[in-house]
């Protein structure tokens, strides 16, 4: 899938003179098509995966301000609140932890455990879906799920699992993202690298919060955006 300047800006909630910026500098991978940019939807979800974006990469007066009520103003919360929360999930490896939860969570996803499984494995082969600090979101590549909302499933492993992360930090936190489209599949994925990028964020996520908590947290982190 093929983006446009305006579709970036709004999947990563920046403006569109960021991108433009981002071009100028060659910080974002991006191709001319005429006079215009395009971008590849899955060179964008590497660039985030490898970049994590974080606060620190826009400036403050290019920020837009949310907006109330529309489909991404409290996506994660959504997400999550669809998805649910997993405690002490046993594993000694992504492997397992990948495979045990599947097992439990893709039949309400009207998926088949095994070939899920498969499918996020493989996209771990292809890149490590570690955001580094302990955080991971497993998702497999050009997979949309057939449900009208998108879901993530927060996983807690029952003790800290190492991950190819390239800070070396075993993975405390995982963020099982199935999303209902492709943009909003970027759009999510962006907004979790945000949150890995608030040490407030991971000491919470260390605590292995109950779904009650972690959602009121999400809430209120999401309302405190300036995306």
């Amino acid at each position: 899938m093929d983006l446009k300047i305006q579709d970036v800006a709004d999947l990563l909630n920046v403006s569109k003179a960021t991108i433009r910026r981002w071009i100028a500098d060659g910080q974002i991978p991006s191709y001319r098509l005429g006079q215009q940019y395009r971008f590849s939807s899955i060179e964008i979800e590497e660039w985030v995966m490898k970049r994590r974006l974080s606060g620190q990469d826009v400036e403050a007066e290019e920020m837009p301000s949310p907006q109330r009520g529309g489909s991404q103003y409290f996506s994660l919360y959504r997400a999550i609140h669809q998805g649910g929360v997993l405690s002490r999930v046993p594993g000694a490896n992504k492997e397992q932890v990948i495979r045990s939860v599947m097992v439990s969570e893709a039949p309400r996803l009207g998926l088949d455990p095994e070939v899920i499984s498969e499918l996020l494995l493989d996209r771990e082969k292809l890149m490590p879906t570690a955001l580094n600090h302990g955080i991971a979101v497993p998702h497999a590549r050009d997979l949309v799920v057939e449900k009208s909302c998108d879901r993530v499933i927060v996983v807690f492993p029952q003790y800290p699992i190492p991950y190819g992360a390239l800070d070396g930090e075993p993975v405390h936190t995982l963020f099982f993202l199935f999303a209902s489209e492709d943009k909003r599949h970027l759009h999510l994925l962006a907004k979790l690298a945000h949150l890995g990028s608030s040490s407030e964020a991971l000491a919470f996520l260390r605590t292995k919060p109950s779904r009650e908590t972690l959602l009121e947290y999400i809430r209120s982190w999401e309302s405190s955006l300036k995306i």
